[in-house]
Order: structure tokens, then sequence, then C-alpha cells
């Protein structure tokens, strides 16, 4: 199985832009953006990239698109997520070789993690995909890779709020987990799909860094000074989703309910959270270095100045 021609859904999101510069540096696919017909987005793509408009609910437009495709990449968000059913069908009738669902984060084949509420429509599209191999009509790859550490520390949510100069320890902060970037994120996609025999229809682990949040605090300090911080107790994940799961049973559905299943995935102990084999040797996947850390804390804070 030789993959050369990439469709991927969900271009312009987090992971999905990240993925597709990938797929476009590595010169070595011929790659498709997917937009929705309904997008109130105009994005501007690399010139080598081809774009085809589709529309969902209508298989027939989703199925002229993947024809010719070799692989499908997933990346649509937990918004667009119920598109993804549509999509692997589209590509199963347009005769697609591999398939990879939307995952890129915490392990949802963990028995703790896969019981999460924030996961249930992910295992939905999971078992669709097996059940589709084992029929022999595609073939797929999970790409897992724990919480994006850029976009985390970004966003204050993992490790040092850089802004508040505030860190928040959950169960104590002495949990490991492990963690990508985004850009690493794209290059695994990439690697998958540049040995397609060897990420056969299995799920890959991949990881730039296996930390702590009090690892996470002391490369912050090194990054932008010892001086005044704050160190939070922010209590114990068990304590998060306990939380989360009331205001469930309230019929509050929103991220914010979801943030404390979040927490449970990366850090509660036997959740998963730290992957205790990875695949990035297969993939081509090189850990970060301490200072290359501290270094991406640097270029966070300048950029966040900046805004």
């Amino acid at each position: 199985m030789a993959i050369k021609n990439v469709a991927i859904a969900g271009a312009t999101g987090n992971s999905g832009s990240a993925i597709l510069k990938a797929l476009v540096d590595s010169n070595k696919f011929n790659v498709t953006v997917l937009i929705r017909s309904d997008s109130t987005t105009t994005p501007s793509f690399p010139e080598s990239v081809s774009t085809r408009t589709v529309d969902y609910s209508k298989t027939e437009t989703l199925v002229e698109s993947l024809k010719g495709q070799d692989a499908v990449v997933s990346a649509l968000n937990h918004a667009f997520l119920g598109h993804q059913h549509a999509l692997l069908d589209a590509s199963v009738t347009a005769g697609v070789q591999r398939f990879i669902p939307s995952e890129y984060g915490s392990d949802t084949l963990n028995a703790k993690a896969a019981k999460l509420p924030l996961f249930t429509n992910k295992l939905v599209e999971q078992k669709y995909v097996e059940d589709l191999a084992v029929q022999g009509k595609i073939t797929w790859t999970l790409v897992i890779t724990g919480p994006f550490l850029d976009f985390g520390i970004g966003y204050g949510f993992l490790g040092p709020n850089i802004k508040k100069r505030q860190i928040t320890y959950l169960d104590g902060g002495n949990g490991k987990f492990s963690t990508t970037t985004l850009p690493t994120v794209g290059k695994a996609v990439v690697g998958v799909l540049s040995k397609p025999e060897e990420t056969k229809n299995r799920a890959v682990y991949v990881q730039e860094a296996a930390l702590t949040l009090k690892d996470l605090f002391g490369m912050a300090k090194k990054a932008l000074g010892e001086d005044d911080w704050t160190e939070v107790d922010g209590g114990t994940t068990e304590e998060m989703e306990k939380a989360s799961y009331e205001k469930l049973s309230k019929g509050q559905k929103d991220m914010g309910v979801m943030i404390g299943f979040l927490m449970s995935a990366i850090f509660r102990e036997g959740y998963g959270g730290y992957f205790e084999h990875v695949d990035n040797e297969l993939l081509g996947i090189t850990e970060m270095k301490e200072s290359e850390i501290v270094e991406l804390i640097r270029g966070i804070a300048r950029k966040q100045q900046a805004a």
C-alpha cells in the first residue's frame, strides 16, 4: 500500500492547520482540503493544495470529492465531529485506503478514560471504522498524542498561566503525563501515512515530553524568572470529575463541564495520560529537551506580550 493522494477535513482548526502544514512541508503527498459548503470563513491555502467544497448532508458531493484519494485525514473538531460518520461512509464508497479519525489527544482506548462523556462520540466513530475494517472496506489509524503542550500553555490550562504568573496543581502536581506540540501532531500524521503497513488498523502513541505539572513550573521559572509566581492547589481530578458529572446530570453540556473530564484523562492515575509505550521511532518523532521546552515557554510569553 502506497499513499500519495491525501484529503483532509477540518484543516483550519488547531490540529487541522498543523496537520495540513506538515503534509505540505513533507513534499510527499498531493493534498486536498475539504471545505464545508456552509463555512463562513474564506481561508487561504498554499498554492500546491487543492480544495473541494462539500456538503456533509449530501453523500454524492463527498464521494465525488474523495474519488482518487488514497487517505482521508479527519481533523474535525468537537463541534463538527458529527460529520465524521458521513465522511467515513463516503471514503469507503470512493475506495479510500486509509482513514485517520479525529483523535489527537487523550488515550481513548484506556478503559477508564473511555467511560468519560467527553469521548462518547469518538468511541462511536472508533467502533464504526473498526467494523468497516473487519469487513475489508477500509483501514484506519488512531493518532494518540496527549494534550497539546504549546496550545495548553498558551491558554493557561496546562501548567503555568503565563499572564497571571500562576501555576495550579491538580493531584499535587506530581502525576506524569504525555504531551505533544501541534507541529509534531502534524509530523505524526505524516509518519503514519508514510508507513501505512506498520500503522494499519491500530493506534499509534506519540509524545514529545513526559512531564509533571511541577516539572513545567520549574521550566517556566527558568524561562521567565523565579519571582512573583503564585502556586495554587487546584484540588483533585477526582473532585473535578465528580463535579462535572453533577453538572451534566442537571443538563449542562458546555466545555466548562467537559473540562473536568479532560483533566481526569490527562492527569488522573490509571486513565492513560502517561504513555508507557510510544511509536516515536517508527514515526520519526524525537522528544524535546528541557531547554527546548523552556524556549517554547519564552516564545509563548513573547507572543502574549505582543498581542
